[in-house]
């Protein structure tokens, strides 16, 4: 576990692919876990990743400081940037909304064609960085942008265009080698004592990495 930043207020760290982001059952490691351990004291999530995702988190360490980003994230005046491994070819860049439906007894989204209950608009913005051939099918690596933060939302929304994340067995990717190729890259947010705007990032841990070149922090 990387920590990034922290003070009386706030943890910013990266979170580990495969250790879940909030308070798990008894005994199972989290991140929650984990920074109360590195702290000392209690910390408060905010917001989550998937457990197979990892990359950029901010937890707060005060119950004002967890108001505050939370009125941020409501506002959404949170940045998230991802970076994801898709199956097929994507369109430089693009635009993705969606009715999302998340089945919580299968722990699975689908998108759907009309709003009832249980059903939440999504969205997302996507610019493709590189296409990468081989393989039964191209990959294209791209740059997400979150606007809502949806259960699997980047997952399922690719995945309903046939561009399913490399190594997403729950959403149609057949690959067996690989883990999910979904990571965290970028956190934008204002300070929630200070109102300083505050930005991190973290290069992917995971296969994301082999793909990404040398020049890639100076393009992005």
């Amino acid at each position: 576990m990387e920590i990034l930043w922290e003070d009386e207020e706030i943890i910013v760290c990266v979170k580990p692919a495969g250790v879940l982001s909030q308070a798990g059952a008894a005994g199972e490691v989290s991140m929650i876990t984990c920074l109360a351990e590195h702290t000392g004291g209690t910390v408060y999530p905010v917001h989550r990743l998937d457990r197979e995702t990892g990359g950029v988190m901010v937890y707060a360490k005060t119950q004002s400081a967890a108001a505050a980003l939370s009125r941020q994230i409501a506002a959404r005046e949170f940045e998230k940037e991802y970076l994801a491994l898709v199956h097929g070819k994507a369109a430089p860049e693009g635009e993705m909304r969606d009715l999302l439906f998340r089945d919580r007894a299968k722990n699975k989204s689908y998108v759907v064609t009309r709003a009832r209950n249980g059903v939440r608009e999504a969205r997302l913005t996507y610019r493709l960085l590189r296409e990468i051939p081989g393989g039964e099918t191209p990959l294209s690596l791209v740059a997400v942008t979150l606007y809502t933060g949806r259960t699997h939302q980047i997952r399922v929304q690719f995945a309903h265009r046939q561009m399913p994340l490399l190594g997403d067995k729950k959403y149609g990717a057949r690959d067996r080698e690989t883990g999910l190729c979904l990571w965290s890259y970028r956190l934008c947010f204002f300070h929630p004592k200070t109102g300083e705007r505050l930005s991190f990032c973290a290069a992917p841990q995971n296969a994301i990495k082999t793909f990404l070149g040398k020049d890639f922090h100076d393009k992005n």
